[in-house]
């Protein structure tokens, strides 16, 4: 069975992290997170990360590694991954990689793509010029110059349209295809891939399932703490799916039942965003399952999927 650098993906919610662990403990493998919000101390249950009694059971890499009052960036991941793979590769320790966050699966798979600095000025005269026309008005100005950076990107995002935008400025070319080198580069470390797959409305039921067990398991209360402490929540640590609903319920903003079926809907469109991202990745071995599949079951369809790769 060939796990010695093993990647498993899927949407949020679609069992990855339970197979991930079953696997590790079988094969002595190690687990690198590829997850952006579980890197954060203290953000425990709204990043559904490992239990205690896992993270104490095997070696876990980039989880709880800095705190909610800090940035993280895909380059921190791409430094922080590639090192911890090839500390593991050294020791000849199999490796397991699991996670869904895309950007920083496409980093590990193809490299990290810097493109050219920041420029302020530019920056700062797109920002404006959203405030005054709308970033609707900087979205269609990205569909001219860059069509396929514009499908990619939702409308509403304001930093990656910027972004775009940004790097048009700069270079004269559209971000789009100075992106494409790495989607044709060879895979860093070759990784082998395994994706889960499930039928959207069963996806979209774990998914309402396990917001609910989220706030049952006190959701609430770890937001209030994070609140209190003395240094305030990362810009990216407030917008995380579950926080920033929650935090709006403590403001008042709304009630706690319009914030859990946000999260839900929120989560929802984050798979939706997943799987479309997925299909720009290469050679992954998809293995879809049954609504009522055990995890012992899938386990071993794994192993019968992983014995007849070469």
């Amino acid at each position: 069975m060939n796990t010695s650098r093993l990647l498993i993906l899927g949407v949020t919610a679609s069992g990855k992290g339970r197979l991930a662990f079953d696997l590790a403990r079988q094969t002595g493998a190690e687990i690198i997170s590829i997850d952006s919000m579980k890197v954060y101390r203290r953000m425990d249950i709204g990043t559904a990360k490992p239990p205690k009694e896992a993270l104490a059971m095997l070696k876990y890499h980039l989880i709880d590694i800095v705190e909610p009052s800090e940035p993280f960036s895909v380059g921190s991941f791409f430094e922080l991954a590639t090192d911890a793979a090839e500390q593991l590769k050294s020791r000849n320790k199999p490796t397991i990689a699991v996670g869904g966050t895309a950007l920083y699966i496409k980093a590990l798979l193809y490299g990290l793509f810097e493109g050219p600095g920041a420029d302020e000025q530019i920056r700062s005269q797109l920002r404006q010029t959203a405030k005054t026309e709308g970033l609707q008005q900087l979205h269609h100005r990205l569909k001219t110059v860059d069509p396929t950076a514009a499908e990619r990107i939702d409308p509403s995002d304001s930093r990656r349209i910027i972004r775009a935008l940004e790097v048009y400025e700069l270079t004269g070319k559209p971000i789009s295809s100075l992106q494409r080198q790495f989607d044709a580069a060879q895979s860093l470390h070759n990784w082998t891939l395994i994706g889960l797959r499930r039928e959207k409305t069963e996806e979209s039921k774990r998914i309402n399932s396990r917001v609910k067990k989220m706030i049952a398991a006190g959701l609430v209360d770890e937001v209030k703490k994070l609140l209190t402490e003395n240094e305030p929540l990362s810009p990216q640590a407030r917008c995380a799916i579950g926080y920033a609903e929650i935090i709006n319920y403590l403001n008042n903003i709304t009630s706690l039942e319009k914030a859990t079926e946000l999260i839900k809907k929120n989560t929802r469109q984050l798979a939706k965003s997943q799987r479309t991202w997925f299909k720009t990745f290469k050679n992954i071995n998809w293995l879809d399952i049954e609504p009522e599949e055990s995890n012992k079951k899938i386990l071993e369809r794994i192993k019968t999927l992983l014995s007849k790769i070469k």
